[in-house]
């Protein structure tokens, strides 16, 4: 089978694949399969998702349910594109990127990459403050919010650049356990309407003024550029071939079960519950209407599992974001001739030096008002989907790029095609709004 899969990807691919991915380890246990989509849903499932699906519980109660859903399937589709490219090819998509795509194109990618990565650092930092804040206020809360995200930069770095891969595993799957049983706790200690629930989420129509809500909702699960992450922690994993993109849509198909479950949850919190403010603020004033509703237990449930939102987060992000930036300066120093000697990324200087760099620049970002943060954030990664999507139609259809056992079925390019359009449409209309 693998011998065969070969002989469909391009040689430079095959190269690739012999410097830089780890040799098979035999059968992943099952704590190994399932801590990866842990990984997936702990890093995608932030702050802004957590407030998003509450404001619009909220707002349009349990209409919006199946758009959870919805949004969830959206981000696997992407993922699984992702992960199908990696699998025929051994190439990461971004060695699909550099190796077919002119080099302006990758050089934008660049830039964006930068600009993002310094947005989002700033974004986590904050909701990271915010939440430790909420935990454990002490003295004034703008400093206590800055020390707190000062605090879990510096515990991000740490645990990257000490615990290794298997550590930042466990932790991970730790902070996720926390999240969902505070969710859920939370979810059942409010008493829904479950009735009201299960008609929620078939899909029955958008509610009058929901469109803003629907859009939100569907685009806001799943994270944008961490999406690239996963090819690297699939080679940490050694997968490759049919095994591994069956290995690959299990994990995934665990990863976004809880993304739909943590956006469903919220909108259920949200409908009960009065949620006003902007920002990662909101949590602190959705804690405090929980305390109304549930009591002082209601309240510390949940900022816990708001805490371990932001924090897994932020720790997704500091472990594969540095991943990027490493193997793109690999492709472009063997792009003009370099010779390139591989090394796992994890050990190469780039990764250290893109690790410190996430640490240290964003937090500049605490002295700003967290609404001002999000405003970049929210600029900087409205049109990343689509360009994914697109470049997913257009490499996973080419038999001589991903072989014909690899290539996108009918159902894919729908899929993808309706992901593009509506990613599309929902980043230009944020830029529009954001800038308006």
């Amino acid at each position: 089978m693998e011998t065969g899969l070969r002989k469909n990807a391009p040689s430079s691919s095959r190269e690739t694949v012999r410097n830089t991915v780890r040799s098979p380890r035999g059968p992943e246990s099952l704590f190994s399969r399932i801590a990866l989509g842990l990984i997936v849903a702990a890093t995608g499932v932030g702050a802004g998702d957590l407030i998003t699906a509450s404001l619009a519980g909220s707002e349009v109660g349990l209409a919006l349910l199946w758009a959870a859903l919805a949004g969830a399937l959206l981000k696997w589709v992407l993922n699984e594109g992702i992960a199908r490219w990696q699998m025929a090819t051994s190439a990461t998509l971004l060695e699909g990127w550099a190796r077919h795509l002119p080099a302006g194109i990758q050089w934008i990618f660049f830039a964006y990459f930068l600009v993002w990565s310094y947005a989002v650092g700033g974004a986590l930092v904050n909701a990271c403050g915010v939440a430790g804040a909420g935990l454990l206020p002490f003295g004034e809360p703008g400093m206590a919010r800055i020390l707190w995200g000062i605090a879990h930069s510096l515990a991000g770095f740490v645990l990257v650049r000490k615990g290794g891969f298997r550590v930042f595993q466990y932790v991970m799957s730790f902070l996720i356990v926390i999240m969902v049983g505070a969710v859920l706790l939370t979810v059942v200690l409010i008493s829904p309407d479950w009735s009201g629930v299960a008609r929620g989420l078939i899909i029955s129509g958008i509610p009058k003024a929901g469109t803003g809500w629907l859009l939100a909702v569907l685009g806001g699960v799943g994270g944008t550029v961490t999406l690239l992450c996963y090819s690297y922690w699939i080679r940490e994993k050694g997968r490759a071939g049919r095994e591994g993109l069956r290995s690959s849509r299990f994990d995934l198909a665990v990863a976004y079960m809880l993304t739909a479950f943590f956006g469903v949850a919220m909108i259920i919190v949200g409908s009960r519950v009065k949620v006003t403010g902007k920002g990662d603020t909101v949590a602190l004033v959705l804690a405090e209407q929980l305390a109304l509703a549930l009591g002082p237990f209601g309240r510390w449930i949940f900022l816990f599992g708001f805490w371990s939102a932001v924090f897994s987060s932020l720790l997704g992000v500091w472990q594969g974001v540095p991943y990027l930036f490493s193997d793109f300066l690999r492709l472009r120093k063997r792009a003009v001739g370099e010779e390139v000697r591989e090394a796992d990324l994890a050990k190469t200087r780039a990764y250290r030096l893109y690790l410190l760099a996430l640490t240290f620049f964003p937090l500049s970002l605490l002295w700003f008002k967290v609404q001002q943060v999000q405003l970049v954030y929210g600029i900087v990664g409205a049109l990343f989907m689509p360009f994914v999507a697109l470049t997913l139609l257009w490499l996973n259809n080419h038999p001589r790029l991903i072989g014909r056992d690899f290539k996108n079925g009918t159902a894919s390019n729908i899929l993808l095609a309706a992901t593009l359009a509506f990613f599309l449409w929902v980043g230009l209309r944020e830029i529009a709004d954001l800038l308006s």
